[in-house]
């Protein structure tokens, strides 16, 4: 179960998108869902690092040595939003859409239409800045998250 703080927070990336345009409330989760999948990439990635390190053992990172940039941890940080929403859209996107390549999975077939449909700059750095505040890395937590996002489909209708 999600708090009330938490709710919140969802309820400003919400509104967010919806102010910014995405007025669309699948499009709205499935954009959200994109940037949250992302962010668990990186979320992994680093556990995985840290668990190598401690082990002493080598680790194949699933980002490339000359793609480091790609990761959620680095490209939050980037001061500018123009630079931010330039390598989400051109090249981080495009990166997750191929993690499988031509491969006959379900992660591929659902991929293979996906489409970033963040217009703004600014929308995306303040939804990454909202994003990073909340308490994804608990699966518990991430569930009921989209929970909550799914419930707001049901209200979409009433709402307008």
């Amino acid at each position: 179960m999600i708090t009330g703080e938490i709710k919140n927070k969802v309820d400003q990336i919400w509104t967010t998108l919806w102010t910014e345009g995405l007025t669309n409330p699948l499009t709205a989760i499935e954009q959200l869902t994109y940037l949250l999948f992302i962010k668990s990439l990186d979320e992994i990635e680093i556990t995985k690092e840290q668990e190598a390190e401690f082990l002493g053992l080598e680790h194949e990172s699933l980002f490339p040595k000359d793609k480091q940039y790609l990761r959620w941890h680095q490209f939050k940080q980037l001061g500018s939003p123009e630079e931010m929403y330039r390598i989400v859209s051109q090249e981080v996107f495009p990166f997750i859409k191929n993690l499988h390549g031509n491969e006959d999975t379900a992660f591929s077939k659902y991929m293979k239409d996906a489409m970033f449909q963040i217009q703004k700059p600014s929308t995306l750095a303040k939804v990454v800045d909202s994003l990073d505040n909340l308490p994804t890395s608990d699966r518990d937590t991430a569930g009921d998250i989209y929970e909550y996002l799914l419930s707001k489909l049901s209200t979409s209708g009433t709402n307008g």
